[in-house]
């Protein structure tokens, strides 16, 4: 089978597409032809062992798995003796931000780590709804979040915000949200009510107050923010800050302020997954889908995820 494949961490000059051996089933796992899979800020990470502490998770001097991707949405083609919840030919999902190995044509996956796909999606949709929204959903349920509130989104057009915005306009709250010239409308469509254009206007000079500050970017700091927040409220951040400084602030405000950081540790995909899904099935949730790209280019996707231009989510086709 064709794999894109890195050895060691570095640039998508690192990628080569090679063939391989398809993966061999064991009792207990299950055997999925990848149709769809998606180039994320996750995959980024892997790929490149940027923040430093993704050496740790994946292995300090190189990767312990070779085959990039951390989502994928398939079909099952075969299953081991032990396996009891899926069947040949289920359209399946899932997730590991350490890595699913599943930019390959095929991956195999034990059954807590696969979801069946909603009828009503296809195989692309299905990839595009994975990474971004597993981590939107960790920001909503940091906090409480009441009708009436005012929220900002900074970085709405991302896979982590262009979710986040869907997830939270279900409860019928006030949002502002940053995004670039060309997806202002977009964003407008996707549920925000009021919207900054980041490349003509700073959203921190503004005397406007929010409840919940929720950098999904990671681009601005709770320094820059804070003068935003009300009384009690709370930023939250999708990266760790200059110096890591927001799991410093996480400790240090949670005594110390009325104004809090929280820093979004993921929940594990068993919670996030479902909550998608129901969504997904309520038509509430409608990932957005930039560029596609075929395995053979998969390269050319991490460049274009690296400079930091994509709106929603790159999907590869296998």
């Amino acid at each position: 089978m064709k794999a894109s494949i890195r050895r060691k961490y570095g640039s998508s000059n690192q990628i080569k597409i090679e063939d391989i051996e398809k993966p061999t089933l064991k009792d207990n796992a299950i055997l999925i032809k990848v149709h769809a899979a998606t180039v994320n800020r996750t995959d980024c990470a892997n790929l490149t062992a940027k923040p430093f502490i993704m050496r740790f998770v994946l292995g300090f001097f190189k990767p312990r798995k070779i085959i990039l991707g951390t989502d994928f949405a398939g079909e099952v083609v075969a299953i081991g003796k032990e396996v009891k919840s899926f069947k040949i030919n289920d359209k399946v999902f899932g997730f590991n931000d350490t890595g699913s190995e599943s930019q390959a044509e095929y991956i195999t996956s034990t059954e807590k780590n696969l979801f069946l796909i909603p009828e009503n999606i296809n195989y692309k949709q299905a990839a595009a709804s994975l990474e971004g929204a597993h981590y939107a959903y960790t920001f909503i349920h940091k906090v409480t979040i009441q009708s009436g509130q005012n929220i900002l989104i900074n970085g709405a057009t991302g896979g982590i915000g262009s979710a986040l915005l869907q997830f939270v306009k279900q409860y019928n709250v006030q949002i502002t949200a940053t995004c670039n010239t060309k997806n202002l409308i977009l964003i407008k469509s996707l549920g925000a009510d009021k919207v900054y254009d980041y490349t003509k206007e700073d959203f921190t000079k503004s005397k406007e107050q929010y409840d919940f500050i929720f950098d999904a970017v990671g681009k601005s700091t709770y320094g820059k923010c804070k003068p935003l927040l009300k009384e009690k409220g709370v930023y939250i951040s999708s990266e760790l800050g200059p110096y890591s400084q927001n799991l410093l602030y996480a400790l240090t405000t949670s005594v110390s302020s009325n104004k809090k950081v929280i820093f979004p540790a993921p929940y594990k995909t068993e919670k996030t997954i479902p909550y998608i899904i129901e969504l997904l099935k309520k038509e509430r949730f409608n990932p957005v889908i930039d560029q596609e790209y075929l395995l053979e280019d998969i390269a050319l996707a991490y460049e274009y995820v690296l400079r930091g231009e994509k709106t929603g989510n790159v999907i590869i086709k296998i």
